[in-house]
């Protein structure tokens, strides 16, 4: 990964891993600074003045400042050090951009659009752009070490001080903020993007690679449907969480509630508050898509209020389920798996 020297602010290639670094966190602007851009800004290449102005330079070199007097000596800014005019190295970049957030010494989330004195319990730390896109979404998740700035790159305050806020902007239990997001279900994870967005239409299902742990490669102009579609396809083969299968619940006009997978995260949105969780009776029977399909196993339960009573269940066997809302079931002939709509 390229990394930029924050005394020199010379852009370095780094293979081996254990490098300390801190990265930013931020929503682009109209002044970004390019790769090439820094390169010859370095090199003195280019008529330096035109870049000097951009926001975005000044937004660099705040970052770079904040590094070194946290002692950093390398920081990772993702304008300036992809060089996107490769298209395997933004490939490679995007797959591996939930591990670089997360092996991040610190990261820096600069709110642009915080205005200075803002405490973070103010609504104009709520109505951030920040808490709107995709890509935001995982550099929320994945450092450990996560602090928030103000326009003028004033300290607010941290991740892990705040997590209840943040569950409350974000709609993401405290726990999968502080580092647990891989154990809850995939319908979860992806319900969290359902109220994101991103630029190109693409990007809504790339942003989430790495929240789902999954890798396929970049096709730009395939559009957000194929993108979306290709990346559940990733997570079926992978998991056998079924899940993922589980959407529709708040669906939008347009989305075609006969097909399998869905269109976008945002048929995963549902009621504030709630999660998915699967009650296993048995071992999860495989399934898999195939050329016609999706090919799977499925049980009927006979659903009654309350109460859900297999129809395959053993003999005078019943499984009462109090207080949970059944929404699905399925798998083999024996009692297999019922997917609960839960209160959190």
């Amino acid at each position: 990964m390229w990394l930029i020297n924050v005394d020199t602010l010379e852009l370095e290639f780094h293979y081996q891993e254990g490098i300390k670094y801190a990265i930013l966190s931020h929503v682009w602007g109209a002044e970004e600074v390019s790769f090439q851009e820094w390169k010859a800004l370095c090199c003195n290449d280019i008529d330096v003045s035109a870049v000097l102005q951009k926001s975005g330079y000044h937004k660099i070199l705040e970052c770079c400042d904040q590094a070194k007097r946290d002692r950093f000596q390398f920081a990772w800014v993702d304008t300036c050090c992809i060089d996107k005019s490769s298209s395997a190295e933004l490939s490679e970049a995007i797959n591996s951009m939930f591990r670089w957030y997360g092996d991040s010494k610190a990261c820096y989330v600069y709110l642009a659009d915080v205005p200075p004195g803002t405490a973070i319990s103010d609504p104009a730390f709520r109505a951030s752009r920040w808490f709107t896109r995709g890509w935001t979404l995982q550099e929320l998740l994945a450092p450990n070490n996560l602090g928030f700035f103000d326009a003028d790159w004033n300290y607010l305050s941290d991740k892990s001080g705040n997590l209840h806020l943040l569950a409350n902007i974000t709609s993401i239990p405290p726990n999968c903020l502080n580092g647990n997001a891989g154990h809850t279900s995939v319908a979860d994870r992806l319900s969290w993007a359902s109220s994101r967005e991103t630029t190109r239409p693409e990007d809504m299902a790339y942003c989430l690679l790495g929240i789902l742990d999954v890798n396929m490669p970049l096709l730009y102009g395939e559009g957000g449907t194929k993108a979306f579609f290709r990346l559940q396809e990733e997570i079926i083969k992978t998991t056998d969480d079924e899940t993922i299968l589980s959407w529709g619940y708040k669906s939008a006009v347009g989305y075609a509630m006969s097909q399998v997978l869905a269109s976008s995260p945002k048929a995963f949105a549902r009621t504030e508050g709630t999660s998915i969780d699967i009650i296993r009776f048995a071992a999860s029977a495989p399934f898999q898509m195939t050329n016609q399909g999706l090919q799977i196993t499925l049980d009927v339960f006979e659903i009654s209020s309350n109460v859900v009573t297999s129809t395959d269940a053993t003999e005078g066997q019943q499984c009462g389920l109090s207080g949970w809302r059944p929404i699905f079931t399925d798998s083999g002939r024996q009692p297999g798996r019922i997917w609960q709509l839960r209160e959190q």
